[in-house]
């Protein structure tokens, strides 16, 4: 530490007592200051006048100038009172010494340790900064707690906290950390109410923005109130000291919340109205890419944003904007339209460039071939880029002869390198329809010759209606089995008990609507018909073995031999003790009813049991009809023969058999 002036003076006083002591010489010390040689000299006046004893007789004789000190060495003539320094008198007057004191003291501040003070910076280097707070001594504070401060210089007026006036090596401890932390809280609420611009030293980086030492208080700064652009890396502002406002205080838990944001939005929206006024359709500005997203690209304009959506990057598809620019990057745009009251300005890149459809050949035309990229893929189609710009549609239709409609996934996917055939050109609209089926022969000009009447295939099961099944033969060849046309036997209510989708099957052509492009196909066909031979075994009143397979409201369907199956109604579902049958019972059925054009078989089990007992019922009539008429016969014989007693013995028979007769009933 350095030493005040005023020490100085007190030492120079003593010098000047002991050359008043010495006989031979007086070394003077050189003073800086007009007060200082003004008081020795009015010292020197008072010793004079204080002297009360004669003083020894002093040797008068010039030294030369001494070698060591530089001072050159004077005879004085005044005699000092050896006396009044023996006994301990004081040198000075009451009114003198007032006065020095007083000088004193009017160079010192009044310190008191724990307090806030102001100090001046009076040196500084790579290390520490000494403080100048008017007291007697100076205090250093480490340059660490100026870090947030990277323009502090030499005379600058700071903060100091006095922690305590003296240590154990008699040197003052002064923290400019503690003092700002002290007054910190009161000047953030100052800042936030007079919407004062402050500084703040970032010091590290934190989720969602970064963290800033504002007057040695924490403050936030979100990763949105940095800039006015998005910011890419935050890093790169760690240990920088910024302007920031306050924009938010959270007395409760003593957060605050800052923006350099803030600062330049202000400006910023003046440019952005005065840019706007200034634009025009059509316009072509140049900007700077400011963000990239999966539906466009915004470009800054010099404080006004504006978005080139992906469709005006460029005449041909692109996936993402990425592949056509990239940050930071410098680009001309063309201004296709704005909003001035929501700022919105639409630019197009792909504009400043002609459009790929007036330089197509002009020699292409309908049917010519052409070779494309698949770029994007639809349930409906597929588009083909031909040249940069210049697409094509390809409808599912176009892909394939087949009548059965498929998603285009099913014949392309992007990136796939093919060749179409030209259906339609519209230069003035720009568009055009391809084909790719139109490269292959179409299956149907010659159908009669590859699949004709009779000819047997096998086919892939495509669909199922209710009345049939789709069927494909190949690629643009489909037909349709009737539901019918399934088995020559089993009943079948729908497609999905015969067969299922992806199946193969085999089939015979029956029919050909070549203008239509249909084939009437047929599969119990491919075998003969077993009703031709069902019709000499399931003949009227034939008894055959089934099993009961079904119950409905109408009847039961009766499972009978050689798998055809007949139908009972419920009257004929009745057994002989009178129960129903019962589904998966084996019984004896009659055939009531057989019809072959149809396929339809009526049983009836009831007819089983019941022309039995209608036999036994008529065997037994014709056999007691025989005996009545043999009887008959006897009597009539004898009544030739007979008298009036024999009479008697008639009467007496015929009672007889009619007892009998109603016996046996």
């Amino acid at each position: 530490m350095t030493d005040y002036k005023e020490e100085s003076v007190e030492k120079q006083e003593e010098t000047v007592l002991q050359e008043s002591t010495e006989d031979t010489e007086i070394e003077v010390t050189e003073l800086s200051g007009e007060l200082i040689s003004e008081l020795v000299s009015e010292n020197e006046e008072e010793i004079l006048v204080a002297k009360t004893e004669p003083k020894p007789e002093v040797l008068k004789e010039e030294k030369p100038e001494s070698s060591k000190t530089g001072f050159k060495a004077q005879k004085t003539e005044e005699e000092f009172d050896w006396g009044a320094l023996e006994v301990g008198r004081d040198a000075y007057s009451s009114k003198t010494r007032d006065e020095l004191e007083g000088l004193y003291s009017g160079t010192l501040s009044v310190v008191q340790e724990k307090e806030v003070m102001q100090g001046t910076v009076i040196s500084m280097n790579k290390r520490e900064v000494v403080v100048d707070i008017g007291y007697k001594s100076d205090g250093i504070v480490s340059l660490n707690e100026f870090r947030y401060n990277p323009e502090l210089k030499v005379g600058d007026k700071v903060d100091i906290y006095v922690e305590s006036l003296e240590d154990k090596k008699g040197a003052m401890i002064l923290s400019h950390k503690k003092a700002r932390a002290t007054r910190s809280w009161d000047r953030v609420n100052e800042a936030l109410e007079k919407d004062e611009i402050i500084k703040g030293f970032i010091k590290c980086r934190t989720k969602g923005g970064m963290i800033v030492d504002v007057f040695g208080i924490e403050a936030f700064l979100p990763g949105s109130q940095i800039d006015v652009r998005p910011i890419r890396d935050y890093d790169v502002f760690v240990g920088k000291t910024m302007e920031f406002k306050v924009v938010k205080i959270n007395q409760e838990f003593r957060n605050v919340v800052v923006s350099h944001k803030a600062l330049i939005e202000a400006e910023l929206e003046l440019q952005k109205k005065d840019i706007i006024s200034k634009l025009e359709k059509g316009q072509v500005l140049e900007g700077t890419v400011k963000n990239i997203t999966s539906y466009g690209v915004f470009i800054d304009l010099g404080g006004v944003d504006g978005l080139i959506h992906i469709t005006d990057l460029s005449w041909g598809r692109i996936n993402h904007p990425s592949e056509m620019v990239e940050l930071d990057q410098k680009v001309n745009v063309v201004i296709l339209d704005f909003d001035d009251d929501k700022k919105r300005i639409a630019l197009g890149l792909k504009q400043l460039t002609p459009h790929p459809w007036d330089n197509l050949n002009e020699n292409l035309k309908v049917g010519d071939t052409v070779k494309g990229k698949v770029v994007v893929l639809a349930d409906y189609g597929a588009f083909v880029e031909i040249a940069p710009g210049v697409e094509g549609l390809i409808h599912v239709s176009e892909m394939s002869w087949s009548q059965h409609l498929r998603s285009a996934q099913d014949f392309l996917k992007v990136g796939d390198e093919i060749e179409a055939s030209i259906l339609t050109l519209d230069r003035d609209e720009r568009k055009m329809s391809l084909g790719i089926k139109q490269l292959k022969s179409d299956p149907w000009e010659n159908i009669e010759y590859s699949f004709g009447v009779g000819s047997k295939h096998k086919a892939t099961v495509r669909n199922f209606t209710n009345f049939g099944v789709f069927v494909e033969i190949q690629e643009g060849v489909d037909g349709l089995i009737h539901i019918s046309d399934l088995s020559w036997t089993k009943k079948i209510k729908h497609p999905s008990e015969f067969t299922s989708i992806g199946d193969e099957i085999d089939v015979v052509v029956l029919d050909i609507d070549k203008d239509n492009r249909r084939l009437s196909l047929g599969h119990k066909q491919l075998e003969e018909n077993p009703w031709d031979v069902f019709e000499t075994i399931f003949t009227t009143d034939s008894i055959h073995e089934g099993t009961v397979v079904e119950m409905m409201d109408k009847g039961a369907v009766i499972a009978l031999p050689y798998g055809v199956e007949g139908f009972a109604t419920p009257k004929h579902l009745i057994k002989e003790d009178g129960s129903s049958v019962k589904v998966d019972e084996k019984l004896e059925f009659k055939v009531i009813e057989f019809n072959k054009s149809s396929k339809r078989i009526i049983v009836s089990h009831s007819r089983v049991y019941e022309d039995l007992k209608r036999a036994d019922e008529a065997a037994r009539k014709k056999t007691q009809a025989r005996t009545t008429k043999k009887s008959v016969k006897t009597v009539t014989e004898n009544v030739e023969k007979t008298t009036l007693g024999d009479i008697s013995e008639l009467a007496a028979l015929k009672t007889q058999m009619e007892a009998k007769e109603k016996k046996t009933r």
